[in-house]
């Protein structure tokens, strides 16, 4: 049997959101909370602007989600070294440490479920993540491409001198 193209696309769409809400909370943080103290985590100290744009919600949202995250001890404001007018929000060693026991929990959780399918099924799923990684990637990164110029807007650039 032949799969179309489009209950493919259904059955994808079925199971990614069946991951994300597996995924998308942890204790008390919801999938923004996460998805942001993840990004701190990966880029580093980031303008609250650069944040809402790249998680792509409003700056009062994202000023709500830096306020939890600072009530928890999971991030806090600092001041940008070279402008002291400008303040950055960094992940905290809490943060990290919440971060990876959060991945771990998901690992071993995923583990646990794919261990009970057969090794044929494993070998069938490995191989459509394996095929479908690629074409995941370009959708993301088109999603992204998209997105820029409205991020770029938003991010606030350095002044250039013609020096």
């Amino acid at each position: 049997m032949r799969a179309d193209a489009a209950d493919m696309a259904d059955a994808f769409r079925e199971v990614a959101r069946l991951v994300l809400r597996h995924l998308s909370v942890y204790g008390d943080l919801n999938i923004t909370a996460l998805s942001t103290l993840s990004r701190l985590d990966r880029e580093g100290p980031l303008r609250l602007t650069t944040l809402a744009a790249a998680e792509s919600i409003a700056q009062p949202s994202m000023t709500q989600v830096v306020k939890r995250l600072e009530q928890l001890g999971l991030a806090r404001r600092v001041g940008e070294p070279q402008d002291a007018r400008v303040v950055l929000v960094t992940v905290t060693d809490a943060g990290r440490s919440l971060l990876e026991e959060h991945r771990q929990a998901q690992r071993d959780r995923l583990a646990e479920l794919l261990s009970e399918l057969s090794p044929a099924e494993r070998e069938v799923l490995d191989a459509a993540m394996r095929a479908a990684r690629p074409a995941i990637r370009r959708l993301l990164s088109d999603a992204a491409a998209q997105k820029a110029p409205t991020a770029a807007r938003l991010t606030p650039q350095k002044a250039t001198t013609g020096a």
